[in-house]
């Protein structure tokens, strides 16, 4: 089996996402790839169909930069905090551009996901009913159980051209392990074509570890040493939640011209995540100073 390449993210993200691609950065308030974000936001992609359970500030950000022209989710916000301004200004005035959005619950995504790991059409699941998004949203739709004649739910596989994930550790053979409060990050690499992984560390060997997560090289494309690459978000064992940050969000969020300009001096005026840490005074792997 071919290893995953040990690459730079800037490396990463031009071999592997491209301009229209279906693209997932995925975590659960914990391991959520921020660096990975903002490095498409350097490399200038447009056209983007975003896709996640649980969008927050790193989609705010591409949102806001012109990144995306779809959002597939089930939840969006910044959490704890409050909205996603750059996601409500281009939804309800169309900047910097309209966005197209398609809404499921949680356990609808999850089922997607679940359904495009396993090579499946759809996935099925009770939920749904009573609710109006089957009028709304074309990748639902009712379904009749053969043995009892139940009406369920059927969800369209998730089919991603790219997925990217932060994890804690990889090997330097390109296999992966995350572990502590994870989504459905697994379910996301194995939906994809393509997988960008950073890491907090490259080992020599993973060590076991209880109810951990682990991908194969095989199903990874890329994997980037990116040290604190979550933040604002948390690693397990790595870093911790940077609250401060989250607040400081919704300020500079609220007012085009102040979003613009922290992007412009922090993210598209920064070389790569290092720079980017040092521009916004933020201890890389450790929150901010």
């Amino acid at each position: 089996m071919p290893h995953a390449a040990i690459v730079s993210l800037r490396e990463a993200v031009a071999d592997h996402i491209h301009d229209g691609d279906t693209v997932a950065f995925e975590g659960f308030t914990h391991l959520i790839p921020h660096a990975a974000g903002h490095e498409v936001i350097r490399q200038g992609r447009r056209d983007l169909t975003l896709v996640r359970m649980t969008p927050d500030v790193v989609y705010d950000q591409l949102i806001g930069t012109g990144c995306a022209q779809k959002m597939v989710f089930s939840w969006g916000g910044n959490a704890g905090v409050g909205s996603l301004h750059r996601f409500r200004d281009a939804g309800e005035h169309g900047w910097p551009r309209p966005l197209a959005i398609e809404e499921h619950s949680h356990a609808g995504m999850a089922a997607r996901y679940v359904a495009g790991a396993s090579g499946l059409p759809f996935g099925v699941l009770r939920g749904y009913v009573g609710t109006d998004l089957m009028a709304h949203t074309p990748t639902i739709a009712p379904i009749q159980c053969p043995f009892t004649g139940e009406t369920l739910t059927a969800v369209l596989a998730i089919e991603l051209d790219v997925a990217v994930i932060h994890a804690q550790q990889a090997d330097r053979q390109g296999n992966v392990q995350l572990w502590g409060l994870v989504g459905v990050q697994k379910e996301a690499v194995l939906a994809a074509r393509r997988s960008i992984v950073t890491v907090e560390e490259v080992v020599d060997e993973l060590e076991a570890r209880p109810n951990a997560v682990v991908l194969p090289s095989w199903v990874v494309s890329a994997v980037c040493h990116v040290p604190g690459g979550a933040h604002p978000s948390f690693a397990m064992g790595y870093s911790e939640r940077d609250n401060d940050f989250y607040r400081l969000w919704d300020e500079v969020s609220r007012d085009r011209d102040h979003f613009v300009d922290w992007i412009d001096t922090h993210v598209r005026g920064t070389a790569d995540f290092e720079e980017y840490c040092r521009s916004a005074g933020i201890r890389q792997g450790a929150g901010r100073v």
